[in-house]
């Protein structure tokens, strides 16, 4: 049986990619107003909006118990599986690269643990590269590897309306929030090393699709890409981002993915947030 492929909840695949690829995905939980669910089961996008929207918000998220991965190691490996290899959201952000670990260190190196540095697409893109390998029938080193290599060639650029959301989760310092607040400017962010880390400002929403198209184009160098794009209560923006990026990119555009972040997104980013990915796809010869 090839090796198998385990992501988490926050790569927000589409379900095209879901159904194309045998990936299994465990969830993070979210606690909105002190109601616990897991994402993408029990608690979904709009939960989250309703709540971030009203007056008394209180939205925490966590990892993944250790405990709960070895129990999907331990089934996908009982099911046959060669090996595994775990790909998860960025360590920076959440405890869940290392509660894999600490289980996959129960399974001697039948298991590899694959910190994409990233959070949404930005783990898809390199949990799908590594099904693909799987399915070719790459053994666990060569599934790790094509992991690896996907997270080196995919950049992740944002657009929040506030940077409220992510100073509460202390996913950002206070610092960086009261500037954003104190100069009224529209943050944009990016994760060059696994951190979210302010990348630009501007004054208007309008402004900051153009620039998160820049930055997108940028990253895509003379590469052919992938695209995903994620929002929250904001279709409209990534409907912006889709065209712009369509029209920029042109024939190098290849596959382009639109959905709204999950729930532990929301909590952290809040309504409003634009998200764009770039995948880079390897040089053929």
């Amino acid at each position: 049986m090839p090796v198998a492929v385990v992501t988490d909840s926050t790569a927000y695949l589409p379900p095209e990619l879901l159904a194309a690829h045998p990936l299994t995905v465990v969830p993070l939980t979210v606690v909105l107003n002190g109601a616990e669910g897991l994402e993408g089961v029990e608690v979904f996008p709009a939960d989250a909006t309703r709540v971030l929207s009203g007056r008394r918000v209180s939205v925490s998220t966590s990892r993944p118990a250790p405990e709960q991965f070895t129990r999907t190691y331990r089934r996908l490996l009982d099911d046959g599986a060669d090996g595994i290899v775990s790909v998860h959201l960025s360590a920076e952000l959440s405890g869940t690269v290392e509660a894999a670990q600490l289980a996959a260190a129960g399974f001697g190196d039948r298991v590899a643990v694959v910190d994409s540095r990233s959070c949404g697409m930005g783990v898809g893109f390199p949990a799908v590269a590594a099904a693909q390998a799987a399915a070719t029938g790459a053994d666990r080193s060569g599934v790790r590897d094509a992991a690896r290599d996907a997270v080196e060639r995919t950049a992740v650029f944002f657009y929040v309306d506030t940077l409220e959301f992510l100073r509460r989760g202390g996913r950002i310092n206070a610092a960086s929030a009261l500037l954003g607040t104190a100069l009224s400017v529209k943050p944009i962010m990016h994760m060059p090393d696994g951190a979210i880390v302010l990348r630009d400002k501007v004054r208007t929403a309008s402004r900051g699709v153009a620039r998160l198209v820049d930055l997108a184009v940028e990253a895509a160098g003379d590469a052919d890409v992938d695209l995903a794009l994620h929002h929250l209560a904001a279709p409209q923006r990534a409907e912006a981002l889709r065209e712009a990026l369509v029209d920029r990119l042109g024939d190098r555009l290849h596959d382009t993915y639109v959905s709204e972040a999950g729930a532990v997104v929301a909590a952290h980013a809040g309504p409003g947030l634009a998200c764009v990915v770039v995948h880079r796809r390897p040089a053929t010869d």
